[in-house]
C-alpha cells in the first residue's frame, strides 16, 4: 500500500494537481495541492485538443504542488471525460466447472474480463466495466457470488466506452512531462467518491457535476453505480451566451456571471446595473441585471432539461430518494439548486468534499475540486485500501409547486444590488464556475 497518492485533473478552465494521505482514523486528507487555468482553445469540453500547451500547464500545476510539499509527482490517477463517452449495460454467464461448484473470485475475475470482448466501434475501447449485480443459478440480486455453490454464474455489467485518441492524448499529456498514468477514471465517479455518503448512495443519489466544458451524471441506487453520462454543455457556454448577447470580452462575461449572475431571473433585482468597460477605450456598457439573468436562465433550463432527461433515461428516477447531489464550479451559480429542484422535481443539495480533507494544508473543501479529490480517493481504494469515518447524511423531503413564486417563498437568497464597475479589473482574479 502506498503512503501517499497523486492525481491530476485536467478540466477544461483549470488543471488541478493533488497529493494526499491517510490520516490516523483512516481517511483521506489532501496535503498539497497545484492549480492553474487551462490554457485557452486547449481543451474543448473535456477533450484535449493541444498536447503541448495542456502539458506545459501540468507541468506548471506539478510545481506548485511540489514546492508546497516534500512529495515528487511520479506518477498519477487521472480524470477523463469528453462528449466521446457513452456507457452501456450488458450481462455475462459462465459455468463453474470445479468438482465442488464453489464460486471462487477467480470465477469473478473470469466473467469479468469475458465480457470485455463486446463489439465495440471503430477506434472505441472499454475504459471501465462496474459490476452491477449477480446470479448464481435461480438466486438474483446476488452482491457478492464468491463462497456460494453453484453451477451458473451471471452477472449484470455498467460498461464505460471512449475514444482511444481522446485517452491516448491524455496519457501523452502527463507522459512528457515524465509523470506515469497509474488509470483514468470517468471524472463523475471520482466526484462521487469525494462528495457523497455511504447512505446517498444506497438510497438513491444522482450525482450532477457541473464543469466549465461539460455535465457529468452519476446515478447511485442501493449503493451501486446504475447510469453515467457526460453532457457536452457547461458553464462555458453560458459565458459565450452573455459575451454575445453584449457583445463584451470573454474574461467580462465571465466576471459577470460569477459576480452578478442568478439562475432564477425572478430573484434578480430589476433596478440594478453592471457597468463594463469598453474595448479599447470605447464608451463603457451598462447592463441590467435582471436581463442577465433572463440570459442564464435560458441556458441552464436547457442544460437541467438534459440532465432531467439523462435521469429518467437511467429508469431510476423515481427512486432517488436522496435526490440530486450537485457539485463543480458551475454547480456555485446563485438560485442554481432552487432551479434545478423546480424542473426535476428532486431535492437537490450542494455537495462538496469533506472539511477533514482540507486538513492537510491544502484548501479542498469546495466543490470545484471534487474530482480532484476522488481522483486521490480512488488511487487509495485502487491499492486496495478502504476509507474510514464515512459521513452519514439525512434524507429530506422532496416538494413540489406550480410557479416559482409559490414554491421559493422561503428563499432568502438575493441578488447583489450594488452596481458594479471593471474598470481596474486587469488585476483581480477571478475563479471559473
Amino acid at each position: 500500500m502506498r503512503d501517499k497518492i497523486t492525481a491530476i485533473d485536467i478540466g477544461t478552465t483549470k488543471i488541478v494537481a493533488l497529493a494526499g494521505e491517510k490520516d490516523e482514523k483512516g481517511r483521506v486528507r489532501i496535503i498539497t495541492k497545484g492549480t492553474v487555468p487551462t490554457p485557452p482553445k486547449s481543451v474543448k469540453r473535456g477533450v484535449v485538443q493541444n498536447i503541448e500547451q495542456v502539458s506545459k500547464a501540468i507541468k506548471e500545476a506539478v510545481e506548485i504542488a511540489e514546492k508546497k510539499s516534500d512529495i515528487k509527482f511520479t506518477s498519477a490517477y487521472v480524470g477523463i471525460a469528453g462528449q466521446h463517452i457513452k456507457s452501456i449495460q450488458n450481462s455475462h454467464s459462465i459455468f463453474i466447472n470445479s468438482n465442488d461448484q464453489l464460486i471462487k473470485q477467480e470465477d469473478v475475475d473470469k466473467m469479468t474480463e469475458e465480457i470485455k470482448s463486446i463489439t465495440l466501434e471503430p477506434g472505441e475501447e472499454i475504459l471501465d466495466v462496474i459490476p452491477q449485480n449477480f446470479k448464481v443459478d435461480m438466486e438474483n440480486g446476488v452482491s457478492e457470488p464468491v463462497g456460494m455453490h453453484g453451477k451458473k454464474l451471471s452477472g449484470n455489467y455498467h460498461i464505460i466506452i471512449g475514444e482511444i485518441t481522446s485517452a491516448k492524448n491524455i496519457k501523452r499529456c502527463i507522459e512528457r512531462i515524465d509523470i506515469s498514468v497509474n488509470n483514468l477514471y470517468l471524472e463523475p465517479i471520482a466526484s462521487a467518491e469525494a462528495v457523497l455518503t455511504e447512505d446517498e448512495k444506497e438510497a438513491g443519489v444522482a450525482l450532477v457535476d457541473i464543469g466549465g466544458g461539460t455535465t457529468d451524471l452519476a446515478v447511485y441506487y442501493d449503493g451501486v453505480l446504475r447510469h453515467t453520462a457526460v453532457i457536452p454543455f457547461g458553464g462555458d457556454v453560458i459565458t459565450k451566451d452573455i459575451k454575445e448577447a453584449y457583445q463584451i470580452l470573454n474574461k467580462h462575461a465571465e466576471e459577470l456571471k460569477i459576480e452578478c449572475g442568478t439562475a432564477l431571473s425572478d430573484f434578480a433585482k430589476k433596478d440594478s446595473l453592471a457597468v463594463i468597460p469598453g474595448i479599447s477605450g470605447r464608451e463603457p456598457k451598462e447592463i441590467s441585471l435582471s436581463e442577465l439573468s433572463e440570459v442564464i436562465q435560458a441556458r441552464m433550463e436547457e442544460i437541467i432539461n438534459i440532465i432531467n432527461f439523462e435521469i429518467i433515461n437511467s429508469g431510476y428516477r423515481d427512486k432517488l430518494a436522496a435526490g440530486i447531489a450537485l457539485t463543480g464550479g458551475g454547480s456555485l451559480l446563485e438560485n442554481l439548486q432552487q432551479l434545478m429542484k423546480f424542473i426535476t422535481g428532486l431535492d437537490v443539495k450542494l455537495s462538496k468534499p469533506a472539511n477533514y480533507a482540507s486538513s492537510g494544508g491544502a484548501r479542498v473543501h469546495s466543490p470545484k475540486l471534487s474530482t480532484a479529490v476522488g481522483l486521490v480517493m480512488l488511487g487509495f481504494s485502487s491499492n486496495g485500501d478502504t476509507f474510514a469515518g464515512k459521513r452519514k447524511s439525512k434524507k429530506k423531503s422532496q416538494k413540489s409547486g406550480k410557479s416559482f413564486k409559490d414554491f421559493f417563498g422561503s428563499v432568502t437568497q438575493s441578488v447583489k444590488q450594488t452596481a458594479m464597475n471593471f474598470f481596474d479589473d486587469e488585476d483581480v482574479e477571478i475563479d471559473e464556475l
